[in-house]
């Protein structure tokens, strides 16, 4: 097992932090709006606005850690929910009081864009840049086209899963249960002697709610960890995670 993990692994009550190494709360809001399909200069603020609340409460129960941007862009978002509902202005001028949010989402892409460009290359002498060998391994030794994916993928992902499992009550994470620590040992044995699993198969001998949503922390904590690499097949949307 990767020594990595010896630092890590102590006896508390497990919870998840996401500080800043997973997406914040404009990839959510990207997430979100991706999905449904929509253009980003007229986003259904009231759906956005709900299916953002249900995923912050999704987070909450399953003992993951948010930061406090997410709660403030939830307000963002309330606020202008708010304004939507207001009667017509009267005032042409009146700007539409999405673009609020729109602007800087779109400065945020660009952003994001730029960044993601500089990150396939790697940093030689002061100026000049090489691609990746990581990169190159998961789309071209592996003669699949593939795409990394975060914390919102792979929370659909998950959720399909759960829906899935045997039906139960709320499940209780303070009580008697396998630890997250253990079920990363569990999943690293399993990879190291595989390689690389899809996400689906990492839950194939876990049926009941507890031990799903305990493997799917383990599976966060050991992405956080660098552990592991977590793509999608371009043309199947096949998950999978190869040990690093």
């Amino acid at each position: 097992m990767n020594n990595q993990l010896h630092d890590y692994i102590d006896n508390s009550l497990y919870r998840v932090k996401l500080e800043n190494v997973f997406e914040g709360p404009m990839d959510l809001l990207v997430h979100l709006i991706k999905k449904a399909e929509v253009d980003i200069y007229d986003i259904p603020i009231a759906k956005i606005t709900t299916q953002y609340l249900q995923y912050l409460e999704w987070l909450k129960q399953m003992n993951i850690d948010f930061a406090g941007d997410f709660i403030l862009m939830a307000s963002t978002l309330i606020q202008i929910k708010s304004k939507m509902l207001l009667p017509a202005s009267t005032v042409e001028e009146d700007e539409d009081p999405r673009l609020e949010i729109t602007r800087p989402l779109l400065e945020y892409l660009r952003i994001k864009s730029a960044a993601e460009k500089l990150a396939e290359r790697n940093l030689l002498g002061e100026k000049t840049f090489v691609r990746k060998a990581e990169t190159n391994f998961l789309e071209n030794v592996k003669g699949e086209q593939v795409i990394r994916i975060g914390l919102f993928e792979l929370i659909d992902a998950f959720q399909n899963i759960l829906n899935k499992a045997t039906p139960g009550h709320r499940v209780d994470m303070s009580g008697d249960r396998i630890s997250v620590q253990e079920r990363i040992i569990q999943l690293v044995d399993l990879l190291e002697t595989k390689g690389s699993m899809t996400f689906d198969e990492l839950f194939i001998d876990y049926r009941e709610k507890l031990d799903i949503i305990v493997t799917f922390l383990a599976i966060l904590e050991m992405a956080k960890l660098n552990l592991i690499n977590v793509v999608q097949h371009v043309q199947t949307g096949i998950i999978r995670v190869f040990y690093k």
